[in-house]
């Protein structure tokens, strides 16, 4: 980039392109919003038959369209705002560069040189030091032999000179190389020219974004940064010290760390984890279809032979041992796509029987997943329940703990009426994945621990109704044990806790788990060995679990069996088991129907 260029760049007219972009964005996510939260769910719940489900259908790819425009346009806006700061920087150094040189009469040329006029001390001959012209050096070594040059000469203009050379010469190199740096960036955020967003689009989004980030870092850290290691009140006092072009550059930037940070709007986490998640879909499907080249599937089936009498028999196929092998690798290899797939499935249903939207609260892919789903905006509702789910829970079968808090939403809103209610799956911990080698491993619940009561004091901090919400939290075998280590190790915000097959909670009484007496409930039903193999693992002093009486729990009713039918519904409507969970998450935990307490005498009768 010449002098004559640089002098002529309106910076700010590519901030006011930048809020332009910006605009669009906005406007295509409240547009996008719209459609699934309002149209297609007014649809849905009206209309039935093929062209419904056509035109439904339809609507959800005109969503995804608008879910495309709002975060490429949110990309093109940061990175020309970003393009605008590094070039208002060297503009900046060039405008102060010419001015000090006009200041000490010095010269300065098209080509960035400055000439200098005679100056200085007469020699011995009489002569005046004479004048002359410098160029701008940025290379270190001759940048170096130049200003030294400049010092011996007895002319003090020419050290002048050197000096706004080198400025001059430094703001048009940083300049040129912010250009070629945005440049490309900018050209690669465009669409394909077809009205289908595919998960290849995503994945180029995503490449996209992480193209901005890395390009944009400097203009990142500009800005404020986010508290380090702060509190979720910390977290949520910066976002708001932020302003809306701040807010929307760390959104477009960094999504993947403003969805993960508790204490910020559902709203803003939601946004951010949704364009994690859509472009994590389009990478791992990418991902997907490349092991499937890479591993054609094989011959399914074979002719059966009876190994006793060696005879062929006709008609009769198996599925050969191969297919099998690969069969369980190609699960494998989808198993964060089911995962993400049951979250897409959940925000389609908003609206079916009444179902509100859905908020993505947290995402991520590393490991065996995180995600954090709620049925109804947690910052705005009366009542708030938190499922911690237990062993084996992944991203990959996480539409089953999905259905469970979908379950309890439905069930507390009928006991409910005029307040509004937030259910929310929260797996936001690595579960053991075995039950046999993890789970009797306490480390996954002490591990797990920090991150529960992070986000519990985050709905607090983001929480903007009118009297705080009454919040539950429920969880279920390990997660109960991880429950317990969270109030064990500090302070875990919640009025009630529910416990459902649980192996222990590592105290042994409900007065050490940081909720009011009376508020601490248990459920084990009929069938479930879980909590009294568990208690020899994860029981508190003498094994004792929330089961025992001394423990000093609620024993509620249930009626469903084994381990993990609390949650179960049917045709003649939900179980008791759910029941009773949806009174305590509502307040009304005085109605919900106890165990008698055991007969101290029955070992004599």
């Amino acid at each position: 980039m010449d002098l004559a260029t640089l002098k002529a760049l309106k910076p700010a007219e590519y901030s006011e392109a930048a809020g332009g972009y910006r605009n669009t964005s906005d406007m295509a996510s409240a547009a996008k919003d719209r459609i699934e939260n309002q149209i297609a769910v007014a649809m849905r719940n009206s209309l039935k038959g093929e062209a419904a489900t056509a035109a439904i259908k339809q609507l959800g790819e005109l969503g995804k369209n608008f879910h495309y425009v709002q975060v490429e346009c949110g990309l093109v806006s940061t990175a020309l705002d970003a393009f605008s700061y590094e070039m208002g920087a060297a503009k900046g150094k060039l405008d102060a560069a010419l001015d000090g040189a006009q200041a000490a009469n010095l010269t300065v040329h098209a080509d960035g040189s400055v000439s200098y006029p005679a100056g200085g001390e007469k020699d011995a001959d009489g002569k005046i030091p004479a004048g002359g012209t410098v160029s701008g050096l940025t290379d270190g070594t001759a940048a170096a032999i130049g200003r030294q040059s400049a010092n011996f000469d007895p002319n003090p203009n020419h050290r002048l000179a050197q000096d706004y050379a080198d400025q001059i010469a430094a703001a048009l190199k940083e300049a040129t190389e912010a250009d070629e740096k945005w440049a490309p960036k900018l050209r690669a955020l465009k669409a394909d020219d077809d009205l289908t967003v595919s998960d290849e689009d995503w994945a180029d989004a995503s490449s996209d974004t992480s193209g901005v980030k890395e390009a944009g870092k400097k203009y990142l850290d500009s800005l404020p940064q986010p508290p380090k290691d702060g509190s979720p009140e910390d977290n949520a006092e910066w976002w708001k010290g932020l302003d809306a072009e701040q807010q929307a550059a760390w959104v477009s930037m960094r999504p993947d760390s403003v969805g993960a940070l508790d204490g910020l709007p559902a709203t803003v986490r939601d946004e951010a984890n949704r364009m994690v998640l859509a472009e994590a879909h389009g990478v791992a499907t990418g991902q997907y279809n490349d092991w499937l080249k890479k591993h054609p599937e094989p011959e399914r089936f074979q002719t059966y032979i009876d190994p006793y009498t060696g005879t062929v028999m006709k008609g009769v196929n198996v599925e050969t041992q191969a297919w099998k092998d690969w069969e369980e690798a190609r699960k494998n290899a989808h198993k964060s796509l089911d995962g993400m797939d049951a979250i897409h499935k959940r925000f389609a249903q908003t609206g079916t029987n009444g179902l509100p939207e859905a908020y993505l609260l947290g995402f991520s892919t590393e490991g065996d997943g995180r995600a954090i789903v709620a049925n109804g905006n947690p910052d705005t509702a009366d009542h708030t329940a938190v499922y911690v789910p237990g062993t084996t829970s992944e991203l990959g079968n996480i539409e089953g703990t999905v259905n469970r808090m979908v379950n309890v939403w439905h069930a507390a809103d009928a006991k409910a009426p005029g307040q509004s209610v937030s259910t929310i799956t929260w797996l936001g911990y690595d579960a053991p994945d075995s039950v046999y080698k993890d789970a009797p491993r306490a480390h996954y619940a002490y591990d797990g621990a920090p991150a529960l009561r992070g986000f519990m004091d985050g709905l607090d901090a983001s929480h903007s109704g009118d009297s705080p919400s009454h919040t539950t939290v429920i969880a279920h075998s390990y997660g109960t044990t991880l429950v317990g280590a969270a109030a064990e190790t500090g302070h875990l915000n919640a009025d009630d806790l529910v416990f459902a097959g649980s192996p222990g909670v590592r105290v042994s009484g409900a007065d050490e788990l940081d909720v009011p007496k009376g508020h601490v409930w248990n459920e084990e039903a009929d069938g479930d060995v879980v909590p009294d193999v568990g208690r020899w693992g994860h029981g508190g002093d003498g094994f004792i679990i929330p089961s025992d009486p001394e423990f000093g729990a609620n024993q509620m009713t249930t009626d469903t069996d084994g381990h993990s039918g609390y949650w179960d519904t049917g045709s003649d409507g939900d179980s008791t088991s759910l029941q009773n969970q949806a009174l305590v998450v509502v307040g009304k935990g005085d109605s919900v129907p106890l165990k008698p307490p055991p007969d101290p005498w029955a070992h004599v009768k």
